[in-house]
């Protein structure tokens, strides 16, 4: 969740070479010392994230002192990242090209099986409650906090009528490439599940790996101009 104003009086106890240390040869980069076309590079890769703007991330503190303490991590390979103090204290970020998801999610949850161990070791854990699962910033993330999304061109399939009502059946949910209300382009959409409560995080990657399947199927028909009323999915 944003931090609030103990990470001022927190602050205080460090110099500025403590607070800021040279961590250049880690990945890391602190949005406090980094160039504006640092910064520019990094959100145009998606790698980093922007200064938020809606009011109601305003009004909740989200921007509080910003840019102070937030940053990103990435492994050299930048498939992993951690963002700090964006939405969340932490986000952890596993992703690559191709359609290679069951990588892609072993990778994220070997990664957050180490993050948790460093936490443990200095007393502290993941936010979890048993009724709602791990609390995030946002209420629509309560649950497991899962969102694995997949980067896909459906030009034919998005134009059809039924298109709003496939997604909800497989229990997917679609936005532009840019992030949360963005409009797709070409018609690429990033394609994600819907849910994160009542099902466990395997459930959930298998869903966008079975829906976005039947997607691409639907595609490929209507780019042949064939039907696809065989291929309909019934409510998951």
């Amino acid at each position: 969740m944003p931090f609030g104003n103990t990470h001022n009086q927190l602050k205080m106890k460090y110099s500025a070479a403590q607070e800021f240390p040279d961590l250049s040869k880690h990945n890391n980069h602190m949005a406090k010392n980094m160039t504006e076309e640092e910064q520019q590079r990094l959100i145009d890769d998606h790698f980093l994230f922007d200064k938020p703007v809606s009011p109601l991330l305003l009004a909740s503190g989200m921007a509080r002192d910003w840019p102070d303490a937030r940053g990103i991590w990435h492994n050299d390979s930048k498939t992993f990242l951690v963002w700090v103090n964006e939405e969340d204290h932490l986000r952890v970020i596993s992703m690559q090209k191709g359609g290679n998801m069951k990588e892609v999610f072993t990778r994220f949850c070997t990664g957050l099986t180490k993050i948790e161990a460093l936490f443990k070791q200095k007393g502290h854990e993941f936010m979890w409650n048993e009724h709602l699962g791990y609390v995030l910033t946002c209420p629509s993330n309560l649950g497991t906090g899962l969102r694995g999304g997949v980067h896909v061109k459906l030009p034919n399939l998005s134009k059809h009528e039924k298109f709003g009502d496939i997604l909800k059946k497989l229990r997917l949910q679609k936005r532009g490439t840019g992030g949360v209300d963005t409009a797709a382009v070409g018609g690429v959409f990033d394609v994600s599940n819907a849910d994160r409560l009542g099902f466990s995080e395997v459930e959930l990657v298998q869903m966008v790996i079975d829906g976005v399947k039947l997607l691409v199927e639907m595609e490929k028909k209507l780019e042949k101009g064939q039907p696809i009323d065989d291929l309909m999915p019934s409510q998951k």
